[in-house]
């Protein structure tokens, strides 16, 4: 093909796109082509004739039924049991998002896909369960992301899931899905330097903020394995660009199968009418806090614990009762300072006076080690929460 077919063919594309189909833009854009090309006419017409010649499209569609349908008999949705986790288990959140998720294959409208690490998100659950309805899509996230967009422009309700770090390959068709108005549920996996020996690589330590600049988006970010079950199924019935992240370690059940949770909540653990400070965490570092808040009362220091669990929309209801309150906020979360946890507690805060506030996150590029080490290596420890929050009321 020569070069001025090769120039046609591209130009073409554009002009489709831009033009649109209501212009007639095949006769008019030819000649437009041509005029901007200096092309003689003999010039386009072989350019034409390279590219196969001009070809007119025309699509055949049916004719109106002659009489109206049957309405279509009412089905009820199919019942969903979620896996029930007791105070005693220790779960890894994406373990139970794995466990959610097959839980969720009673619906006929959710699908999955993963990008080749459906052992490690354990969308593998699903993949074994239902796979007619589970699509590996390889080392290939932009594609996965792609697929889902399709699949949610059918009707269906689909689940992406990889290595938090990983949707950075795909972020421009998450950023067009959310312009798209498209309706997506992302799950991201393994992220902060709680996945220890990993290594700084595999840690996603700016997906919170990524997810969070994304229109239309919410950002999920669950603690312990029956609240992940729960907002797995919240995540079924929420419109727009719905991003989970999980992480790789087992930590504690804190919460009861019956607690409820919601886009835009919180959950508060501690609090009483003395409390001085507020510990805000979510996902590993809400364990953090309550490990912190215990060693505050041993120094007779009330911390009152927020679970901040729905990072976009955050609760500001209750961030303003806090700060109301104790007047001091120290936030500790596994990602960078730009953009996460913090950012959204300060954002949320700012058109009202913002409380004094200690923001813990992680400041430096993390090396390889063990998930304890590296989490206090970062400060973003218990030990790091208390002598932030201790700091915080010692001074005036």
């Amino acid at each position: 093909m020569s070069g001025n077919a090769v120039k046609l063919y591209l130009w073409l594309q554009f002009a489709t796109h831009w033009s649109g189909p209501k212009r007639g833009w095949v006769e008019t854009d030819f000649e437009y082509m041509a005029r901007g090309n200096g092309w003689s006419p003999k010039t386009l017409q072989r350019a034409i004739k390279e590219l196969g010649g001009i070809r007119h499209l025309k699509v055949k569609t049916g004719k109106p039924d002659a009489a109206p349908r049957t309405p279509k008999k009412i089905v009820a949705e199919p019942v969903v049991t979620l896996p029930v986790y007791t105070k005693d288990d220790k779960v890894a959140t994406r373990k139970a998002y794995g466990d959610a998720l097959k839980a969720l294959g009673a619906l006929h409208d959710v699908v999955a896909t993963d990008a080749e690490v459906s052992n490690s998100t354990h969308a593998d659950e699903f993949r074994n369960a239902y796979p007619e309805r589970f699509f590996e899509m390889w080392i290939a996230e932009q594609q996965m992301v792609a697929t889902a967009v399709g699949l949610s422009v059918r009707g269906y309700k689909p689940f992406a899931s990889t290595f938090a770090a990983f949707f950075s390959r795909a972020y421009d068709f998450i950023r067009m899905a959310g312009i798209s108005q498209a309706n997506i549920r992302l799950v991201g996996s393994h992220a902060g330097t709680e996945i220890g020996q990993d290594g700084p690589s595999q840690m996603a330590l700016e997906d919170l903020a990524a997810m969070r600049a994304i229109h239309s988006s919410t950002v999920l970010y669950p603690c312990d394995p029956n609240q992940t079950a729960k907002l797995t199924r919240v995540m079924a019935d929420t419109f727009g660009i719905v991003y989970m992240r999980t992480t790789r370690g087992a930590y504690p059940t804190i919460y009861g199968p019956n607690e409820v949770f919601k886009v835009g909540g919180s959950k508060v653990l501690r609090q009483s009418p003395k409390d001085k400070v507020t510990l805000i965490g979510a996902g590993v570092t809400l364990h953090s806090c309550l490990a912190a808040a215990d060693q505050l009362a041993a120094k007779k220091i009330s911390a009152r614990v927020i679970d901040l669990y729905s990072v976009k929309p955050v609760d500001l209801k209750t961030l303003r009762e806090a700060a109301k309150v104790t007047k001091r906020f120290v936030i500790v979360e596994d990602h960078y300072p730009e953009g996460g946890i913090g950012a959204a507690v300060m954002e949320a805060l700012a058109a009202e006076g913002t409380p004094r506030i200690a923001h813990l996150g992680v400041k430096g590029l993390p090396t390889s080690g063990k998930p304890e080490e590296l989490m206090n290596a970062a400060g973003i420890s218990a030990k790091h929460i208390v002598a932030a929050a201790t700091k915080l009321i010692q001074t005036r």
